[in-house]
């Protein structure tokens, strides 16, 4: 362990940001700030084409011929059954966030946008943004990322590393060597701040839950520390069993109380207005998401470009953070799945199902603001991590469908951290598939750290910006990938 320069490199780097967090977390969260403003303001347009070139690219691969061609040799089958690799990788790849933004983002655009328009047209814009920073976009970047690492790894069996495709197509030199290393150190970087970012979210989220659920206040920073703490020791146990054993289990069962929840608000709740909103938004993100993955805003209102920067352009780099680690993760549990099955289940089968669940909560949400005159749009203003149990309060059994949040929430910051350790463990160990434990306990205390750095920051948007500054250098790095993906199969497509 500890004779591995790059597990040395990242575990001093991600464990200085995480210390210099915990000892001046104001001066962390300026300094990513002010990086971040400075790239966003001169790199949107960039970002924006380099997103969209991705989905491109996974559209054109799924319907292309190379679509045949398996992740592994051609008498390899799946290792998981197609339920399991779904959860698995949706639990991975968002499971968190739904739970969080569910019915907040909606309506935190919403807010914004009736300064310009009618309020119900508001509602309509405000549920398609929300479904594009949730959609094909994403899971095209997690997609992309995961059939590189899966068809270098499990094809042309090259170590499961970012760095391996590089070396594979360009062969092993001096440069290729150190921009490899380098990918290598930035993506883990990346994974490390995203996965702390998560963990923040998620230890707010079920903060908040507890509160509503026990009718507590001003409870601070206390309870928050104190769920983190039950946390670190939750992932313990997980960190030292098998991959499968442990995500497909809670995976599975995080899923089904998610899914048991969106359900119940659905035949609770104004079913007609929800399901009436459902099907105009799937419309309208159907007509628009590929156009609108090119709009800057360039010519609009400030406060129209500061939302730009703040939401948009902040989760597609978001996205980018994660996607090496989604991606290895989704690589390593889709091994003798064909390419166009791979993107097809990655991107299409998540993506309805958060139109679906922005829907559902962001239906609801609206229906309290159009139609009656629940305060709701005051608690996303005071208290953004509150609103989905707001919301839930709204309807019987409202301890039961809490209590079933914070478990949920709770689950699927477990199954994000495992995986996540897991993932790290293989970048930093050469590309080993099965990481010692001793490795991953190691990762599991640095993700714990950069987590506590989150949570002392108290403050979202000082979440999203540091995350936003660990992921800016691997937009480079997604390209040039993309790159070694098209050139070996067209090698084989030739052959």
């Amino acid at each position: 362990m500890f004779r591995n320069p790059l597990l040395l490199a990242a575990l001093a780097i991600t464990g200085a940001i995480a210390a210099w967090g915990i000892l001046d977390n104001q001066g962390l969260a300026d300094f990513a700030a002010l990086l971040v403003g400075i790239q966003f303001t001169s790199r949107a347009w960039f970002i924006m084409l380099t997103v969209s070139f991705i989905l491109l690219i996974s559209i054109v691969l799924a319907v292309s011929p190379y679509g045949r061609i398996k992740l592994g040799k051609d008498t390899d089958e799946p290792e998981f059954g197609t339920v399991s690799w779904l959860t698995m990788l949706f639990a991975a790849g968002m499971g968190v966030g739904l739970l969080f933004w569910g019915a907040a983002e909606p309506l935190t655009h919403y807010m914004l946008i009736k300064q310009f328009e009618t309020e119900r047209d508001a509602s309509s814009i405000a549920l398609f943004l929300t479904n594009f920073h949730w959609g094909l976009h994403a899971w095209a970047i997690y997609a992309v990322t995961g059939l590189v690492i899966a068809y270098f790894g499990f094809r042309l069996g090259c170590p499961s590393l970012v760095s391996a495709p590089i070396l594979k197509t360009f062969g092993s030199n001096g440069l290729t060597r150190f921009v490899g290393g380098l990918s290598d150190l930035l993506a883990i970087v990346a994974i490390a701040i995203g996965l702390g970012g998560s963990v923040a979210m998620g230890v707010f989220q079920v903060k908040d839950g507890i509160d509503a659920l026990f009718g507590l206040e001003n409870t601070g920073l206390g309870l928050a520390l104190g769920i983190f703490v039950v946390l670190c020791l939750s992932y313990i146990l997980p960190l030292t069993v098998d991959l499968g054993k442990g995500m497909a289990l809670l995976s599975n069962l995080a899923m089904a109380v998610a899914g048991a929840l969106l359900l119940y608000l659905l035949f609770f709740g104004p079913t007609h207005f929800i399901l009436g909103g459902i099907v105009q938004a799937t419309g309208e993100y159907l007509g628009g998401f590929f156009v609108h993955g090119f709009r800057t805003f360039t010519f609009l209102d400030e406060r129209i470009g500061n939302w730009f920067q703040s939401w948009t352009l902040t989760y597609m780099v978001w996205w980018l953070a994660w996607a090496p680690f989604v991606g290895v993760f989704i690589a390593r549990i889709s091994r003798g799945r064909t390419i166009r099955e791979y993107i097809c289940g990655v991107m299409l089968v998540p993506t309805a199902f958060s139109i679906i669940w922005f829907g559902v909560f962001g239906g609801v949400g609206f229906y309290g603001v159009l139609h009656t005159d629940l305060p709701i749009l005051d608690v996303v203003s005071n208290n953004v991590s509150q609103t989905t149990f707001f919301v839930l309060q709204q309807f019987p059994a409202q301890s039961i469908t809490i209590a079933a949040v914070v478990v949920a929430a709770f689950l699927f910051i477990v199954t994000s951290v495992v995986s996540a350790a897991f993932v790290l463990g293989m970048f930093s160990t050469g590309g080993d598939l099965n990481p010692s434990v001793k490795v991953k306990l190691s990762w599991g205390v640095i993700l714990g750290a950069l987590g506590l750095v989150m949570i002392l920051s108290g403050s979202i948007d000082a979440v999203k910006q540091i995350i936003a500054l660990g992921a800016l250098p691997f937009v480079f790095i997604v390209l040039l990938l993309i790159v070694c993906l098209l050139k070996v199969l067209k090698r084989e497509h030739l052959k």
